[in-house]
């Protein structure tokens, strides 16, 4: 029992003597770090935990909850967003990603008009109860662009990172299908 709470104490006089010495704080993981993201187009300017991730930071610090936290652990793809146009599970992402381009699903329409994908998933009813969908339009734009959008089973195959339980799967392949051309003229 000494033994155990004698070694407790060398980290954090350790750290305690390194603060004292004027050591850059940023060595404390638990210290909040200054970051701006450039989600949706603008600059969002955040104090935040250093082991935040761009979900927490999208749904707590910033109230964009369109993204959403399924199984916080990368394997449900309802989180998913893009960053520099390449979809990311952002459970699994720390925010520290300054100097990229964060786009959510609050971020695709404009004006009064939905992106092509959006209106796509409402055209064929690939909502289903709806808790998936902003990550998988998130990642059927990627799947159009990255060229995986020719075939049924291509669409399956590379939607496979995100699962819908409601079985969507034909009405999302349907939405895909539809949204691919528009989306690839640009």
């Amino acid at each position: 029992m000494a033994g155990a709470a004698g070694s407790a104490l060398v980290p954090i006089t350790a750290r305690a003597a390194a603060q004292e010495a004027g050591a850059p704080s940023a060595q404390d993981p638990g210290l909040p770090v200054d970051v701006t993201l450039h989600v949706n187009g603008k600059d969002k300017r955040l104090h935040i935990d250093a082991r935040t991730t761009v979900l927490d930071a999208l749904r707590e610090h910033l109230k964009l909850t369109g993204s959403k936290k399924g199984c916080d652990h990368g394997q449900c793809g309802a989180c998913t967003v893009l960053i520099n146009d390449r979809r990311v599970v952002s459970c699994l992402t720390l925010a520290l990603a300054e100097g990229q381009e964060i786009t959510t699903i609050e971020g695709l329409a404009t004006d009064d008009h939905l992106h092509p994908m959006q209106q796509a998933f409402v055209d064929n009813d690939a909502f289903q109860c709806g808790y998936c969908t902003p990550g998988q339009i998130m990642s059927a734009i990627a799947c159009v662009k990255e060229g995986h959008a020719g075939s049924d089973a291509d669409i399956r195959e590379y939607m496979s990172g995100n699962i819908c339980r409601c079985a969507a799967y034909p009405n999302i392949v349907a939405a895909v299908k539809q949204a691919a051309p528009e989306i690839m003229k640009g």
